[in-house]
C-alpha cells in the first residue's frame, strides 16, 4: 500500500470515529478501524491532529455533493426538481451539522471558511434546474434557490428547528403552494 493509500484509508477510517467520539477519539481506535499497527498513522501524518484535520476535511469535501447535485434528472418537473435538490441539501446539512457538534465546532476550519467557490457551484447547478420554470415564478430562480436553501438548512438544523425537522415535502409545498388552505 502506498503512502497515499494508507493516508486515505486513515482518513476514511477516522471520520465515523470522529463522529461517534469527537476529539478524544484514539489513534488506537483509529488504527483498529483502518486496520493498521497505530505506528502507521504517524509515519503519513506528523500527528494525530494532523490526521483529525485531514478526516475534517474530507467530511466538509463538497465534491460528492455536487456529484448529487449534478446527477438530478432535469427532465422532471419543477416539484421533482426541489424534491431532490432538498433531499441532498437535508442529507449534507445533517452530515455537517453532526460532523461540527461531535467535534465541538461552531463554524468551519480556517481551510474550509472561504468555500465560496464550492458553493456557487451548488448555486449554479441549482439554478439551472430551476431556470428553464422561470415564466411560472413569482419570483427570480435564484431566489427560489436561496429560499430553498435557506428552509432547508433551518428546516434541517436540530437546534433551529426544535428537533421538528421539515421534510422536502413540508419545504417544497411550502415554496410552492404556500399554507393556506385552497378556496376551490
Amino acid at each position: 500500500m502506498t503512502a497515499a493509500d494508507r493516508r486515505d484509508a486513515l482518513v476514511t477510517a477516522t471520520l465515523p470515529l470522529l463522529l461517534e467520539h469527537g476529539r478524544t477519539v484514539t489513534t488506537r481506535q483509529i488504527a483498529d478501524a483502518a486496520g493498521v499497527a497505530e505506528g502507521t498513522i504517524f509515519r503519513v501524518f506528523e500527528s494525530k491532529d494532523d490526521l483529525v484535520l485531514a478526516a475534517v476535511e474530507q467530511g466538509l469535501d463538497m465534491a460528492p455533493f455536487l456529484a448529487d447535485l449534478e446527477a438530478i434528472d432535469a427532465e422532471q418537473d419543477l416539484r421533482g426538481k426541489l424534491l431532490d435538490v432538498c433531499a441532498r441539501l437535508q442529507i449534507r446539512f445533517k452530515g455537517v451539522f453532526a460532523l461540527m457538534t461531535a467535534m465541538g465546532m461552531v463554524g468551519p476550519p480556517k481551510a474550509r471558511r472561504h468555500m465560496e467557490t464550492e458553493r456557487r457551484k451548488a448555486e449554479d447547478i441549482m439554478l439551472a434546474l430551476v431556470e428553464p420554470e422561470a415564466d411560472r415564478l413569482t419570483c427570480r430562480p435564484d431566489q427560489l434557490v436561496h429560499m430553498l436553501r435557506m428552509l432547508t438548512f433551518s428546516g434541517t438544523h436540530p437546534h433551529i428547528s426544535d428537533g421538528r425537522q421539515l421534510t422536502p415535502d413540508q419545504i417544497v409545498g411550502v415554496l410552492l403552494d404556500g399554507v393556506l388552505k385552497r378556496e376551490d
